[in-house]
């Protein structure tokens, strides 16, 4: 299981947004969200760290690695929640 902090997640159409691009990177993937911790957790069939972190960064979220607490190499894209 991969987990990151995704601070910048705030409502379900962040959740949604996250989920989405996600299962577009590894359609085989699992995904949970606990939006009040800003906590994906994704349990990957054929994708790694890196690719899943582009994947939420291209929608205009910044993941962190929620283990250790430092920001994934891969910066956000314009985009994200409506409500920012």
């Amino acid at each position: 299981m991969l987990a990151f902090e995704v601070k910048d997640m705030t409502c379900g159409h962040c959740v949604s947004a996250i989920t989405k691009a996600v299962e577009a990177a590894d359609p085989g993937a699992r995904v949970q969200v606990d939006l009040a911790a800003h906590r994906v957790q994704i349990h990957s069939v054929s994708s790694d760290r890196a690719r899943l972190a582009e994947a939420i960064s291209a929608v205009g979220y910044t993941p962190t690695d929620a283990n250790i607490q430092d920001e994934v190499s891969v910066p956000a894209k314009k985009g994200g929640c409506c409500c920012r």
